[in-house]
């Protein structure tokens, strides 16, 4: 008996690593098949936004003149229309359930829009904040260069000075021509005429 239940168990579990006998694994260069899921899904971003348009039509005049003609409609149809067409009476118990659903709708929808409008300030504070560093060290940078040229400039012989040199040492040249008598430049010597050269030999 036992011989055989070894065999039937090699006939159902196969021996060897072969690619059939592998458990599946999903693979990791192809995307997952979608699952299927008995919550329905929603995506929050439209949510938000929604949100956040309905917010901004309960912060309007338009809201309150349209909600304050409804209420006016709603009291005048149930006070002055026939007793069999009213569907409110005097105390006005289901336009307060429906006024009280409304403030209980809007107040989430009022919350979750100023929450957004948090994160968008938060992030573009973030964002300036980051402005202003790069725009510091930038700053900072071009002080330096600017540092940096005005010592170099400072290092750097100007045309002014350059002139009064060279003025200088023309004067002192001319000194000594005067008192050396002999030829300083050779350009002086070849606009004199050829004899005064052998006589000042």
């Amino acid at each position: 008996m036992a011989p055989e239940r070894e065999t039937a168990a090699r006939e159902r579990h196969p021996v060897g690593a072969t690619a059939a006998t592998r458990p599946r694994t999903p693979r990791l260069d192809q995307p997952r098949p979608p699952r299927r899921r008995i919550v329905p899904e929603w995506d929050p971003e439209a949510f938000g936004r929604l949100s956040e348009k309905i917010a901004r039509f309960l912060g309007t005049g338009r809201f309150i003149v349209w909600m304050t003609v409804v209420i006016i409609l709603w009291v005048v149809w149930n006070i002055a229309a026939p007793a069999g067409l009213r569907f409110d009476q005097y105390p006005f118990i289901f336009l307060t359930l429906m006024l009280s659903l409304q403030a209980s709708y809007a107040a989430p929808l009022i919350l979750l829009a100023q929450n957004r409008q948090d994160d968008r300030d938060r992030v573009n504070l973030e964002q300036d904040r980051k402005q202003n560093e790069r725009s510091i060290a930038d700053t900072e940078y071009l002080t330096r260069e600017i540092a940096a040229l005005r010592m170099g400039l400072g290092e750097v012989a100007t045309r002014d000075w350059i002139r009064s040199e060279l003025q200088d040492l023309a004067k002192e040249l001319e000194e000594r021509y005067r008192h050396g008598g002999h030829v300083v430049f050779p350009a002086e010597r070849s606009e004199r005429p050829p004899g005064r050269d052998t006589e000042d030999r």
